[in-house]
């Protein structure tokens, strides 16, 4: 096992930062507490960066998208009691978006008790569901076997939220016991005999398609993968958590399942006699439901598949994703032979349609249009943060990725609030980079005063608001179910007001055609921006309801 020498007798707290520094750390995403005043002070020692945030679900956010970026845990920490439980989004975010995330709790002294049961909760046991790992620290000698751990369970697929407790009296005990250091860790190709069974299965199939899911997105599987499609001229479709995987603008490339049916891509998955799932598994919202007797699916993924009603693959390859696969194009060698045309005709329908409104000047904004603005600034490795909204739909659908994770959003737990943290951490990890959030009025709100933390982290970042006054997205819901369109509008602040006063500097779209140069201004300014953008969306029920129902049933 390996291990460091020992040494002195050391403070647990101490010895608990020595671990993650071992572990590789770059940050401590953090509200701290009275009960976290030990780690905090041997956080100030340390190579760790103590990165202070307004909100615990920013603190949480910002480590899970470290985590998704990096392929390393990011950690985030919060006191007792209304502090663990503020992490409860993000560690179910991490948890469901197979990000690694290590969450760091304070607790209440548990040998001696001082002030009764205040602020206790059984913090624990209430993350259990939500998490791959949560544990106690009860002992300071055991902090480099639990911390070795945690990372081991965070980091591995499929990816998630750890928990581990500190409590106060804990972190103050003395303990010589040596560190636990990590080393690299490899996953097996899948077996010859199941490759060459899916090989079979792709060679028999006259109309095949390749998925691309969330988990080809978290390992560098993006050279693999092209290698793949350009060989054997497979058309592909993706997930919303699976853009980029592969180059957008590929001929191959038929479109996103950013709705849950009547798309032109649900048109190919109906024709389709195989899907080569890559990377997909059941948690993020299901590209396509399998039927018996329907479809055949080959999952290939570096853990076997979850078995729901809608997804029973016949075939699993399981293993090192990017392995496996250039393993079986290997087998398949090169190019298949079976009619495109549908397919080809399909993605001429998806790309004339996912064109359409993206040069319209009318004011309010419509999505379209904004999404082509917002392709128009971004270069191939800029990377766009979505919070959660119905402008995530018109993303997945109209906005090209070019290169992997160039696109966050979560389509997993699907929460709002987490757009401005997680473009947050991109530009703290890309200073280079153009990095843009893009959220709701309602999203952005539920934890817009991370904007100060942004600002004094001294961020490049630009933060687009989509001014609508409503929860645009269940508003829409509401209309299309029949129900009078009522009880979801609300009153916003003056945006470019608000984000003055945080030191941010605040702009007001009032014409479309402003909206390139304001974006073009600020990213060249540098510095936090925040850009308030009327929005329309009227469109969304006759682009993404009426229009696909009248010309879908026709291809």
């Amino acid at each position: 096992m390996p291990e460091t020498a020992p040494k002195a007798p050391m403070k647990a707290s101490d010895l608990l930062v020595a671990a993650l520094e071992a572990e590789g750390v770059e940050y401590v995403f953090a509200v701290p507490g009275e009960e976290n005043l030990d780690i905090v002070e041997s956080l100030r020692t340390s190579s760790i960066e103590l990165v202070l945030n307004r909100h615990e679900q920013g603190a949480g956010f910002m480590a899970a998208t470290y985590g998704r970026l990096t392929g390393k845990a990011g950690v985030c920490m919060a006191t007792l009691g209304p502090g663990a439980t503020n992490l409860a989004t993000p560690a179910a975010y991490a948890y469901l978006g197979g990000m690694p995330l290590i969450m760091i709790t304070g607790q209440k002294p548990i040998k001696q008790s001082k002030q009764g049961q205040f602020q206790i909760v059984d913090i624990v046991s209430l993350y259990e569901p939500i998490t791959k790992m949560s544990k106690a620290i009860i002992n300071g000698n055991t902090i480099p076997a639990l911390v070795r751990e945690a990372f081991r369970v965070a980091e591995e697929e499929r990816p998630g939220t750890v928990l581990l407790e500190l409590p106060e009296d804990i972190a103050i005990e003395e303990t010589d016991e040596p560190l636990l250091l990590p080393h690299p860790r490899y996953y097996a190709i899948a077996g010859d005999t199941v490759l060459d069974e899916a090989a079979e299965m792709i060679r028999d199939a006259k109309m095949p398609l390749l998925l691309l899911g969330a988990g080809a997105n978290r390992k560098d599987a993006h050279a693999a993968l092209s290698a793949f499609a350009e060989k054997t001229q497979i058309p592909f479709f993706n997930t919303q958590m699976g853009k980029g995987v592969i180059d957008e603008r590929s001929d191959l490339f038929l479109g996103t399942a950013a709705l849950s049916d009547g798309d032109y891509i649900h048109c190919a998955i109906a024709r389709a006699d195989l899907i080569i799932n890559v990377g997909h598994d059941v948690v993020e919202k299901p590209p396509f439901l399998m039927e018996p007797g329907g479809t055949k699916v080959i999952h290939l993924n570096y853990k076997a598949a979850q078995v729901d009603q809608v997804y029973f693959p016949q075939v699993e390859v399981v293993g090192d994703l990017a392995k496996s696969i250039t393993r079986l194009g290997d087998i398949l060698g090169g190019p298949l032979k079976f009619d495109r045309s549908y397919f080809e005709r399909i993605k001429k329908e998806t790309d004339l349609h996912t064109s359409e409104g993206s040069d319209v000047s009318r004011f309010p904004v419509i999505p379209q249009r904004l999404v082509a603005d917002t392709r128009r600034v971004m270069g191939d490795d800029d990377i766009i943060a979505l919070d959660n909204g119905i402008y995530k739909i018109w993303y997945a659908r109209n906005y090209k990725a070019h290169k992997p994770n160039t696109i966050l959003l979560d389509n997993a737990l699907a929460t709002m609030g987490a757009g401005l943290a997680s473009a947050m951490m991109a530009a703290k990890l890309n200073p280079d980079k153009r990095v843009m959030a893009i959220c709701g009025d309602g999203g952005f709100m539920m934890n817009s005063q991370e904007m100060e933390t942004a600002v004094r982290e001294k961020l490049n970042l630009v933060v687009v608001v989509l001014d609508d006054s409503s929860y645009g997205m269940i508003r829409w819901k509401q209309a299309h179910a029949g129900f009078p369109d009522w009880g979801l509008q609300f009153g916003n602040p003056d945006f470019v007001a608000y984000a003055n006063s945080y030191g941010a500097t605040g702009h007001r779209i009032t014409r479309t055609e402003d909206l390139v140069p304001t974006f073009e201004k600020a990213f060249e300014a540098g510095g936090v921006h925040l850009v308030d953008v009327p929005v329309d969306y009227s469109e969304n029920q006759r682009v993404l309801i009426d229009e696909l129902a009248a010309k879908t049933c026709l291809i």
